[in-house]
């Protein structure tokens, strides 16, 4: 099959590899569909990604169809059309009955890796490191799936692959930031990026009550899509974040803070920024946390921070001081995706969101390569996009 493997630093091909085959009876093999380039995807891209090796198919947002099922597997067969979780949960360790699933303690093969950089392994991710499992990514034209009578949710055949493709992860990464933002009704919330997932946690924000939500980019397409969900912008560009969420909040600041960007901050004339830039350059750092400084900064006393952008090791000049005498609430990790699958689902059947307002570009899996850069670089308008094999 063909598959868009990665070969080092924005090196990504399309290689002829092997398909896949059942390897577990609770494994099932899917065609993919529809695929898609995430944001995180940039950080393997980029270089910043630990354990990855030459060779590694990305991509960890697939849905397709059924070809073949494990002999355990009873929930799925042949011909049904489904929603890959980017996590791999077994449904029955002790996290999982918790419904915290990107913490599952079964699905990492290689959890050993990731004991010794964190003090316990998360679950196995598609596509993703070798730290988390080193399982072949869904932009592919086939996909194995472990644990496949707990993750994948079947799609009812009206629902277009574009409406419920981003049930993958940005749909409900999205969600889970809002809910993780503990907002009570009215509250004012300020999310930092207005990439994709970012767009649906202003949109979820709303979802979960929200009387005001503010978004901080520097990008006009996706300022312009954000104050399309009514949220009020900030061009850190053009104006200071920080004195502009005082004036509009009179002084208090946000009652919660979404750091949607994570380990890749951009933040222009910043001297801290400056550092980090240089720091990630000379590979004596893993990640630019400007926007994880700034919200603690902006954040009202007693506030919640909420954290779904992605971070690979460890930030540096962290004021947490600060955070700590404001008595601020840090909440993050990776997302529990089959936690929100039956209500997320249901919003979309509703008709209460369409999330294929994301999508500004539809192109070919052999396209995967230049749309990397494409969306890397923000070029041509570019928010998010899907890929058909």
């Amino acid at each position: 099959m063909k598959a868009l493997c990665w070969h080092g630093k924005s090196d990504v091909r399309i290689d002829n590899v092997a398909d896949p085959k059942i390897e577990d009876d609770r494994d099932a093999i899917i065609r993919i569909t529809t695929t898609a380039i995430c944001g995180s995807d940039l950080h393997l891209f980029d270089g910043f990604m630990p354990t990855l090796k030459q060779g590694d198919i990305l991509g960890h947002e697939p849905m397709g169809e059924v070809v073949e099922v494990g002999s355990a597997v009873r929930n799925l067969q042949r011909g049904d059309r489904v929603v890959v979780p980017f996590t791999i949960s077994c449904g029955s360790c002790f996290f999982c009955k918790k419904t915290l699933f990107s913490l599952c303690d079964n699905s990492n093969p290689n959890a050993e890796i990731a004991r010794k950089m964190m003090g316990q392994s998360p679950a196995g991710l598609f596509g993703f490191s070798h730290m988390l499992g080193g399982f072949p990514g869904g932009q592919a034209e086939y996909l194995r799936v472990p644990f496949a009578d707990v993750g994948p949710i079947k799609i009812p055949s009206e629902l277009p692959d574009e409406k419920v493709i981003f049930l993958s992860d940005i749909f409900p990464t999205g969600y889970m930031a809002a809910e993780n933002a503990q907002i009570e009704p009215g509250e004012t919330v300020a999310v930092w990026g207005c990439g994709p997932v970012a767009q649906f946690a202003i949109r979820s924000a709303w979802m979960l009550g929200a009387g005001r939500v503010i978004a901080i980019d520097r990008v006009a397409e996706r300022l312009a899509m954000a104050e399309q969900a009514k949220a009020e912008t900030i061009n850190f560009e053009k104006e200071d974040v920080y004195d502009r969420l005082m004036e509009m909040t009179k002084g208090r600041g946000p009652d919660s803070c979404i750091d949607a960007v994570g380990a890749e901050a951009h933040a222009t004339g910043s001297f801290d920024a400056v550092i980090d830039a240089a720091k990630t350059a000379l590979h004596l750092g893993t990640d630019r946390p400007h926007v994880l400084r700034e919200a603690i900064r902006c954040c009202r006393k007693g506030g919640t921070i909420s954290v779904p952008g992605a971070y690979v090791g460890f930030v540096d000049k962290l004021p947490f001081g600060a955070a700590m005498n404001k008595g601020l609430t840090l909440k993050m990790g990776q997302t529990h995706v089959q936690r929100y699958l039956p209500l997320l689902l249901g919003k979309i059947e509703s008709g209460e969101i369409d999330p294929s307002f994301v999508i500004t570009h539809r192109l070919k899996l052999s396209d995967a390569p230049k749309a990397y850069e494409t969306f890397r670089d923000k070029k041509d308008g570019c928010i998010k996009v899907v890929l058909q094999p």
